[in-house]
């Protein structure tokens, strides 16, 4: 016996009940609990993906709840809960309800691959509260392109930066814009730490420990497909790249909690008629 090894950390204990939102470990399937059953003296569940498909498992060790390693346990004595439909995002889906018309207030990220992560798991309540997410394909001339937007209380701007962090350009690029007229009380800039959108997917969705740190002066993203072993040499190398990441991302807990919180409060304070505002977020 290793007297000095760490006690195992003993999971948490679920019951299991329909509309959990669950990862199977070992097989990547992420699906909504959509029925339990017994079969041989086992507890078997069957999960559903966000495409209609079902998987059936054996209940007990090898799940993920929310990113988290749980035990389920046998369903509690009374009738189980009905099924919670939920988004991407974690939020109750709206069945049935047709989306809003547009308003004239937009989010802006920085680029393609930002506004397909953004659209991909909130996308259903952006399609609810009518906005619009918008590429800026770089935040260079940030201070001209609000300028050119004219904002209004009825016309906000949310606006989502890479790699906001002090003594950075981007921090010297924001404080720029929100001296433009208008912005004030009217945009809200957020950023998050990551050099690019695609740090925000959580390293263990793509099966490795962390993401790769690339070199000062080499491209970001050739860097670490290069260090995937995957193709890298041109652009269409990268947006398919860049596909393969986002096909593993399904739910709001596959990404990093220093971006989920940005958007969320982008989509608030948009949607909100007396939102208090701020202008950067460390």
């Amino acid at each position: 016996m290793d007297l000095g090894a760490p006690p195992k950390k003993k999971l948490r204990q679920v019951p299991v009940e329909r509309g959990l939102i669950l990862e199977d470990v070992q097989s990547g399937w992420v699906g909504e609990l959509v029925a339990t059953e017994k079969s041989g003296g086992m507890r078997v569940i069957v999960l559903e993906d966000r495409h209609g498909r079902r998987k059936s498992f054996q209940s007990g060790f090898g799940f993920l709840l929310e990113g988290e390693a749980v035990e389920l346990l046998e369903p509690r004595a009374q009738a189980a809960a009905p099924a919670t439909l939920l988004s991407s995002s974690g939020s109750r889906a709206v069945a049935g309800q047709k989306a809003r018309t547009a308003r004239a207030s937009r989010i802006w990220v920085e680029g393609k691959h930002d506004a397909e992560l953004v659209e991909k798991v909130w996308g259903h309540d952006l399609r609810i509260e009518g906005i619009v997410v918008e590429p800026l394909h770089g935040v260079d001339n940030l201070a001209s392109a609000i300028s050119g937007f004219d904002p209004s209380p009825q016309r906000r701007l949310g606006i989502l930066v890479d790699h906001l962090v002090s003594g950075t350009k981007e921090e010297r690029i924001v404080a720029e814009a929100m001296r433009v007229p208008g912005a004030a009380g009217n945009v809200l800039i957020l950023g998050h730490p990551y050099v690019d959108i695609w740090q925000a997917v959580k390293p263990e969705v793509l099966g490795i420990d962390s993401w790769p740190v690339i070199p000062r002066g080499t491209d970001w993203k050739t860097g670490v497909l290069r260090s995937f072993g995957w193709p890298h040499r041109t652009a269409e190398d990268i947006g398919l790249g860049w596909q393969r990441i986002l096909s593993k991302v399904e739910f709001y807990s596959q990404l990093q909690p220093e971006l989920l919180g940005k958007v969320e409060h982008l989509i608030d304070f948009l949607t909100t008629e007396d939102y208090g505002f701020l202008t950067i977020e460390e």
